[in-house]
């Protein structure tokens, strides 16, 4: 009776594969027939949104569960306690997308704890000047401390336009986490 199950589950498995359906799909009562990556079968677009894989959004309330899967049965494991953070999508899944954090973190978070407004993350141990203009002599108009959210605006070479704490100015892009190298962000 067992070994006819695992047969019965299995080929469920192998006909849902080759509809192109996630084995998920089947019930099955084995867990370890969910799919093996997400990312890997979204390759660079997202298969549920069409948006392209890897994106950057930001975390949308001040509470936000990382999960192992793409799933409420999933334990959780760690919490997100700041909203606005920035996490890169990395992986879909129905309704559930797999992030990075700035720390190399991955896993599973349901979309609606998503937003798509930008955001920046200081990085570093020291502060970080904003600056007036995207030059390197400009005067700064703040210092940012390791750690701070900012609004990223835009981006232009190797500078973007960031907004914290009532100051807006231009800061390069390696002193913050929230933007791919040579990524064009407009307004």
């Amino acid at each position: 009776m067992r070994r006819s199950r695992l047969f019965a589950v299995l080929l469920i498995a192998v006909l849902l594969a080759l509809a192109g359906l996630p084995a998920s799909l089947s019930h099955a009562p084995l867990g370890w027939l969910a799919p093996a990556s997400a990312q890997a079968e979204a390759g660079t677009r997202g298969r549920v949104t069409g948006l392209p894989i890897p994106r950057f959004v930001s975390l949308r309330p001040d509470e936000v569960n990382l999960r192992t899967g793409p799933g409420l049965r999933y334990p959780i494991e760690w919490v997100y306690k700041r909203a606005g953070m920035p996490v890169e999508v990395i992986g879909e899944y129905g309704t559930w997308r797999q992030i990075r954090d700035w720390e190399g973190d991955t896993g599973w978070v349901h979309q609606v704890m998503l937003q798509a407004d930008r955001t920046a993350r200081i990085v570093g141990e020291r502060p970080r000047p904003l600056v007036a203009e995207p030059d390197a002599d400009a005067p700064p108009v703040a210092l940012l401390q390791p750690g701070v959210i900012a609004a990223l605006e835009r981006c232009r070479d190797r500078w973007c336009y960031l907004t914290a704490g009532g100051h807006s100015g231009w800061m390069r892009r390696e002193a913050f986490y929230g933007v791919y190298p040579g990524e064009r962000v407009a307004d």
